[in-house]
């Protein structure tokens, strides 16, 4: 089994926090929820071993990449409110790399798959650590440009077809409209991502820390 390597570990702002212990990492990543690259640096940090359970129970690899990405993003949400001090029923302390591999079991065992034609998700063209924020981007787009959006990139509807199903739904809109729409989409999306994910992911300098 290849574990896949992320070139972001590489990227000199994540590589600034290798030094960070976990627990710092999280409080960082919980203090400044506009800042991606704590989240990106525990990634980088677990991700080798969340992949290893994962690969070990999916049926192909395509499906061990889409449960992968979807385990990232429910890790994601659930560190907003983590407390590694919290007390334990077993009276152990809790540690992230052992939160994180109770929380991949978890997915493993709750997230039910499509199969494997029906994924468009790609490990190698997306991070699931990007993958989070692009996410998080999206929902704060008006619904129409959101829905444009996700149309031509995961499905590649083009233009046509695109206005055509709105038309369907009862909004006026030709092809024209809807590659403005979309231009607008990518202006607001890529806007609405933390700076230091766009100088990590698409290679923007970064105006401040």
């Amino acid at each position: 089994m290849q574990i896949p390597h992320f070139p972001e570990a590489n990227h000199p702002l994540v590589k600034s926090l290798f030094h960070q212990s976990d627990q710092e990492l999280l409080t960082l990543f919980q203090q400044h929820p506009d800042t991606g690259k704590y989240f990106t640096a525990i990634f980088c940090r677990y991700s080798p071993i969340v992949y290893t359970l994962i690969r070990h129970s999916a049926r192909s690899p395509v499906q061990a990449d889409y449960l992968f990405a979807l385990t990232w993003r429910h890790i994601y949400y659930e560190l907003r409110g983590l407390d590694l001090n919290s007390p334990q029923v077993n009276q152990e302390p809790l540690t992230l790399q052992n939160w994180l591999i109770n929380m991949t079991a978890f997915c493993i065992n709750e997230i039910q798959l499509p199969p494997t034609e029906a994924i468009h998700y790609s490990l190698k063209a997306t991070s699931p650590a990007l993958w989070c924020y692009v996410e998080q981007a999206l929902e704060q787009l008006p619904a129409v440009l959101r829905f444009v959006v996700l149309m031509a990139q995961t499905f590649r509807w083009s233009e046509t077809r695109i206005a055509a199903y709105l038309q369907a739904e009862g909004e006026n809109l030709t092809p024209v409209d809807v590659a403005n729409f979309l231009q607008e989409g990518y202006r607001m999306l890529e806007d609405k991502l933390p700076g230091d994910i766009r100088a990590i992911y698409l290679g923007e300098d970064l105006v401040q820390s």
